[in-house]
C-alpha cells in the first residue's frame, strides 16, 4: 500500500519538492498552475512532488489545455533565443511549447514554456515517458479519485442512421487518449496520436457543461463493471478546469449514472478492453477537430520547428 501524501508543501522561492516513495509505481500526471506558478506531480493518484515554475510573461501566455509528452531531449538549445540552454527538455507540442530547466525569477517570464528548476527538471525527466499527460489549467483544482462511468454502465443504441468505427490496428500498442466533444456530441479515440475509433453520444443539454480530465490508475476499484460484470469497476483521476469549483452533479459519472449521456454499449466494451493505466479521458465543449489538433497534439509528418523557450 502506497504511503499517505505529504503535507501542502510551502516552497522556498525557485524551489521543489520530491518524494516519489509515496507512490513508487503506476501512470504519472504532470498538472502546471498558471495563477499558481506551480507544477504538481502524481503518480497513481499520489502527488509526490510539486515545485515553482515560471511560465509565458505576457505577449508570449502559456497556453492552457491538456497535452502529450511528444519528444524528449536531455541536452537541447533554443534556435530562436540565442542558442539558450533547454537542459531535460519535453515537448508538448511542436509550435513552441515545452518542459524544461530555466531561470526562476518568481514570475511569469519565459516566451511561452514551463521553465522548472534544474534539478526538479531532471527527477521529473527521469520518470516520464513519451505519450503521457500534461495538463496545464488556469487555476490547480486538486485532483480527486473516482469511477467516472462512460465504459461502466448502462448504455443506448447509436441515434438513427450513425454507427461507430472502430480499427485498433492503426496503432496496436500504447495508452489511449479519449476525447469526448459535448458540442460535437461524439467521442474519438486516439493511441499514440493515430485515430483508431469515434463513435456519437446522446447527450442532454445542460450535461458536462465544464471541462475536465481523467487520468486511468493503475490497479481496479472495488467491485465490478455495472455494465461488464465480467470485468473490474476501474479508478480515475479527475482533473477540473478554470477558476470556479464544478457544480454539484456535473460529473461524467452523474451525467451517466443519470441517463444524461450514452454510448453504443459494443464500442464501450470494446473500448473498455484497450484501456491501460495512463489512459487520458477529456471532456471538453471545444469541437473533435480543434481538439485533436491542439489540446492532444497529433504528431506531423513534417519536420516541426523547435521550441521557444
Amino acid at each position: 500500500m502506497a504511503a499517505p501524501p505529504p503535507p501542502e508543501p510551502a516552497l522556498p522561492a525557485g524551489g521543489y519538492v520530491w518524494t516519489p516513495e509515496f507512490s513508487p509505481q503506476g501512470p504519472v500526471l504532470i498538472v502546471i498552475g498558471l495563477a499558481e506558478q506551480r507544477a504538481y506531480v502524481y503518480r497513481n493518484g499520489v502527488r509526490i512532488g510539486a515545485s515553482a515554475v515560471s511560465t509565458g510573461r505576457p505577449g508570449y501566455e502559456t497556453p492552457t489545455g491538456v497535452f502529450s509528452i511528444l519528444e524528449k531531449r536531455r541536452e537541447h538549445y533554443s534556435n530562436l533565443y540565442d542558442d539558450a540552454p533547454m537542459p531535460f527538455m519535453q515537448r508538448l507540442t511542436w509550435d513552441g511549447l515545452a518542459l524544461h530547466a530555466g531561470a526562476l525569477p518568481g514570475r511569469p517570464a519565459s516566451h511561452g514554456c514551463v521553465r522548472l528548476p534544474y534539478g526538479f527538471a531532471e527527477r521529473l525527466f527521469g520518470i516520464t515517458s513519451r505519450g503521457m499527460t500534461v495538463a496545464i489549467v488556469d487555476r490547480i483544482a486538486t485532483p480527486t479519485v473516482v469511477s467516472p462511468g462512460l465504459f461502466a454502465t448502462a448504455a443506448a443504441a447509436p441515434p438513427a442512421g450513425t454507427a461507430f468505427t472502430w480499427t485498433p490496428e492503426r496503432s496496436p500498442q500504447g495508452p489511449l487518449a479519449i476525447v469526448l466533444s459535448t458540442r460535437d456530441r461524439e467521442v474519438v479515440v486516439l493511441r499514440n496520436a493515430v485515430e483508431i475509433g469515434r463513435a456519437p453520444v446522446t447527450l442532454e443539454d445542460g450535461a458536462l457543461t465544464q471541462p475536465r480530465a481523467y487520468v486511468l490508475l493503475a490497479g481496479p476499484a472495488p467491485g465490478t463493471s455495472a455494465m461488464f460484470p465480467d470485468r473490474p469497476a476501474l479508478r480515475w483521476l479527475e482533473l477540473s478546469f478554470g477558476d470556479g469549483p464544478r457544480a454539484a452533479g456535473d460529473g461524467l459519472h452523474e451525467a451517466v449514472a443519470r441517463g444524461h449521456l450514452r454510448v453504443d454499449g459494443a464500442f464501450a466494451r470494446v473500448v473498455y478492453d484497450a484501456l491501460v493505466p495512463g489512459t487520458t479521458l477529456l471532456v471538453t465543449d471545444e469541437p473533435i477537430r480543434a481538439v485533436a489538433t491542439s489540446k492532444l497534439t497529433v504528431l506531423e509528418a513534417d519536420v516541426p520547428p523547435e521550441p521557444q523557450d
